[in-house]
């Protein structure tokens, strides 16, 4: 198992947002985690990478975890693409490439390799390589910061709303690479995403989150024939 979380609470300050949240994300697996602005579904992903302290039980790959800075959950092998994508606007694709693999300091030849892999993953990310990447269309910034947290080599990427403003041509490209990527390198991921058609698509299973709680679970194959789901997310 990836990710195993039990009775989850987090909050920031005395304003508490998620209340005793469960969730599981086997080993390889994809699962999407939906729900509507202020479900707490950031404040979730933000409690697993390090970002808040959170109340609760979370094991990484089968060991408990205590509360960590998000340094050290990259260490244990968690990336994490933040909402509005998290890359440095005033350094090159490259740079933002290297400052990726800052876990990985001892690895020099390893970590050219694995820019080189996301370049080819990425293939827009090449012409741009030298570019700062404030300069990047949003499409390419978010291929970036999906890339620049894979520089880490995570077992488990966290990803915050990957589909925020991108065209849908360009959202469709992105979880077609994501798949692959899932594919290719076995990377278990948690994606948040209120695009419910595409993730739906994309995951095997999923969570809807509502006011700080699971409110549902299940496949995808399920849940996009559940009437809550197709009233409230797929808009039928």
């Amino acid at each position: 198992m990836a990710l195993r979380v039990r009775d989850l609470s987090a909050g920031y300050g005395r304003l508490t947002v998620l209340r005793g949240v469960s969730v599981d994300v086997a080993a390889g697996e994809v699962v999407a985690l939906l729900g509507a602005n202020g479900a707490g579904k950031t404040t979730l992903l933000r409690s697993l990478s390090g970002l808040l302290r959170p109340a609760g039980r979370v094991e990484l790959f089968g060991a408990a975890t205590s509360p960590r800075s998000p340094e050290q959950m990259a260490r244990l092998g968690v990336g994490h693409v933040p909402q509005g994508r998290g890359t440095f606007p005033n350094l090159t694709v490259r740079e933002n490439l290297l400052a990726g693999a800052a876990v990985r300091r001892a690895e020099r030849e390893r970590v050219e390799a694995d820019v080189e892999a996301w370049l080819e993953m990425f293939p827009p990310l090449r012409a741009r390589l030298g570019l700062p990447a404030g300069g990047l269309s949003g499409g390419e910034q978010q291929m970036l910061a999906v890339s620049r947290a894979m520089m880490g080599r995570p077992r488990l990427l966290l990803l915050d709303e990957p589909s925020l403003g991108l065209a849908p041509r360009v959202v469709g490209e992105l979880f077609e690479r994501l798949a692959a990527l899932n594919e290719q390198w076995g990377t278990a991921m948690l994606v948040v995403e209120q695009n419910a058609t595409v993730a739906l698509a994309t995951a095997r299973r999923a969570y809807v989150l509502e006011s700080g709680r699971i409110a549902l679970s299940g496949d995808c194959a399920d849940l996009r024939s559940d009437p809550r789901v197709k009233q409230a997310y797929l808009g039928v």
